[in-house]
């Protein structure tokens, strides 16, 4: 039996010299520019002549840019063509939703601050290790921070610009998964602002809160932005601080993430929780940044990952009248979101809202898993209206 193995990223911190760091710059120009030209000549053709352009006819183009622009020929081909098939990948994003009746989101130009990475797409054609060293074309060999072995077997090398400098993600494929022991353990998680999470059992771990924490150190370097001169050297020195202070909060956020995914993984062998769609829970005013504060859809997307990851399982489910059904008897008991406990008239049940809907969660994930397997799973007595 062959082992398991994953697609996984390592991401590691670039150490280049003053002028390879104006050739990574430079080249992230180039890639961004050439965006803004693909996405303006699509528009424009359809806008002029109802005509459409695809990837292909842009790609073609490309020998013929390069043979023109210096600076586009000083860049490897493949990523250029990358560029051009990022634009073509949000076209179809773009078509998807609205077929599907969503908000289309019509593909934007690309601002400075809007396009950090350029990639490679083929490992060894442009993009290799020599040593210790990433060897990149045109650019040389840059010195790279390991921080952690490099596992699997490299597919596609992506240069990323962050607020402290520069980095490199190696997309792998074959990395062996790391199981943990079983448990034969379940739970279902209710996340929420209160806390960040309830399990079944009623535990409850903490929100953190990290932006709300860090809201005076961000308006400070907000403000000091705002006071500087716009093209001063100065202004550009405070919002080098600025993206710091917010490179920190989600750095915090995402580190407390993967710890509370990999304890709850430690302790079950499946996990439950709810499929949120947090952009229209975000819609309300009131609680939109509390909600984006707290990162739900990147805890569920890591948590899954470690599942995988561990041999075990992060299944999400219905979120459907998880917190307004009663856990005990399943009767529908109506609550506003400021009604923080469960009270159930027909059974008597009294507990914590949240761990009212976890109780819910774990079962509702239960009998669905049941129903996919052949077993049979407790159904929950969930009202229609």
């Amino acid at each position: 039996m062959e082992a398991a193995t994953i697609r996984k990223t390592f991401k590691y911190k670039l150490q280049p010299t003053p002028t390879q760091a104006a050739q990574l710059g430079a080249a992230l120009r180039v890639c961004r520019e050439l965006y803004n030209a693909a996405l303006q000549e699509r528009r424009d053709a359809w806008k002029m002549c109802h005509v459409s352009i695809n990837y292909y006819q842009q790609k073609a183009q490309l020998p013929a840019i390069r043979a023109y622009r210096e600076d586009c020929a000083a860049i490897h081909s493949q990523v250029l063509q990358d560029v051009v098939l990022r634009l073509e990948k949000a076209f179809k994003a773009f078509f998807r939703r609205l077929m599907n009746g969503e908000k289309p989101g019509y593909p934007r130009f690309k601002g400075r601050h809007r396009y950090h990475s350029f990639t490679y797409p083929q490992w060894g054609n442009g993009a290799s290790l020599v040593g210790d060293t990433l060897l990149l074309s045109k650019i040389g060999h840059i010195a790279v921070r390991w921080s952690r072995p490099l596992e699997g077997t490299p597919k596609t090398v992506s240069i990323i610009e962050e607020a402290d400098g520069w980095y490199v993600c190696f997309s792998c494929a074959d990395v062996p998964v790391q199981p943990l022991p079983l448990t034969g353990e379940e739970t279902g998680i209710d996340l929420g602002l209160e806390s960040f999470l309830t399990l079944a059992n009623g535990e409850q771990i903490a929100n953190r809160r990290h932006s709300r924490k860090a809201e005076n150190r961000l308006v400070k370097a907000q403000r000091r932005v705002s006071k500087r001169k716009k093209g001063s050297q100065r202004r550009s020195k405070a919002v080098r601080l600025l993206k710091r202070a917010y490179q920190k909060v989600a750095r915090a956020r995402r580190d407390f993430q993967h710890k509370t995914a990999r304890t709850l993984l430690q302790q079950y062998d499946t996990v439950y929780f709810e499929s949120l769609q947090v952009a229209n829970l975000a819609q309300n005013p009131h609680l939109a940044k509390s909600i984006y504060d707290a990162g739900w859809s990147q805890f569920c997307a890591i948590l899954v990952f470690k599942a995988e990851n561990a041999g075990k399982q992060a299944v999400a489910v219905p979120p459907a009248y998880t917190s307004q059904v009663c856990s005990g008897c399943g009767a529908l008991v109506l609550k506003g979101l400021s009604v923080r406990w469960h009270e159930c008239p027909d059974c008597g049940a009294s507990l914590h809202r949240d761990h009212n809907a976890a109780l819910n969660i774990l079962r509702v994930g239960q009998t669905h898993r049941g129903a996919a397997t052949g077993t049979r799973g407790a159904e929950p007595r969930i009202p229609a209206l």
